[in-house]
């Protein structure tokens, strides 16, 4: 009998302990990990610099095109390469807008009538998503156009060294670390029309030339994303 008491005391005891163990753990504090925003992988703004490769086209009746023939044809291509440098700021969230400056060499295999250097400081903008950007771009355009002199009996009446002009293009950039992009772009140059005199034999006739140029071409951007926000990724 006195067992069995001790046994229904320890029971009892028991049953009191285990409750006040449980509201004891459940009233510990709970502290809730953390949140973090995660920064963005990809993201254009910052400055950046590069270079580039590709081939220059002229118009009709261009004579400053590197394969003018003399008969109104001047789409044989030349080579050309050149650097950019420029700058984007990223906003709302998925529109790009930047500037930049580019200059390209032409190889004209030493043709005194061409454009031998193209150069432009446009304004682009752009939408991006993910690591990809498709953009327009616009703005000065600026040749080296050699026409100091004459030639079949003819001179330039404008024989200035450079001209001014307008350019248009668009194209795709892509991301591929936070660092690096590369990018395949089309631009056309317009510099409007110079003149040549050509002796006929009755007197000087004037010739107008069209000074345009197309150019395709690839790049690559060394970005420094100063001004990027910076935090954690996963």
């Amino acid at each position: 009998m006195k067992k069995i008491l001790l046994a229904s005391v320890a029971i009892v005891g028991m049953a009191a302990i285990v409750p006040a163990q449980a509201a004891d753990l459940a009233a510990r504090p709970y502290t809730k990990a953390p949140a973090y925003e995660a920064a963005p992988i990809y993201n254009w703004t910052g400055f950046y610099i590069g270079g580039h490769v590709g081939g220059a086209f002229g118009g009709d009746h261009n004579i400053f095109a590197p394969g003018f023939n003399g008969g109104g044809s001047g789409n044989d291509g030349a080579f050309m390469g050149g650097g950019q440098v420029g700058y984007d700021t990223q906003f709302a969230p998925n529109w790009v807008f930047g500037l930049e400056a580019n200059y390209s060499f032409l190889d004209t295999n030493g043709a005194p009538f061409v454009n031998r250097g193209l150069g432009s400081v446009t304004g682009r903008l752009g939408y991006t998503w993910g690591p990809a950007l498709l953009y327009v771009k616009g703005g000065y355009a600026w040749a080296d156009t050699r026409n100091t002199n004459g030639f079949g009996g003819g001179t330039f009446s404008d024989s200035h060294i450079g001209r001014d002009g307008y350019t248009v293009g668009g194209g795709l950039e892509y991301m591929f670390t936070q660092n690096w992009s590369g990018k395949i772009e089309y631009q056309y140059y317009d510099f409007g029309h110079t003149t040549a005199l050509f002796d006929d034999g009755t007197g000087p006739v004037p010739v107008r030339f069209t000074n345009n140029e197309h150019t395709i071409k690839v790049g690559l951007n060394y970005r420094f994303n100063w001004g990027s926000p910076v935090g954690p990724r996963y």
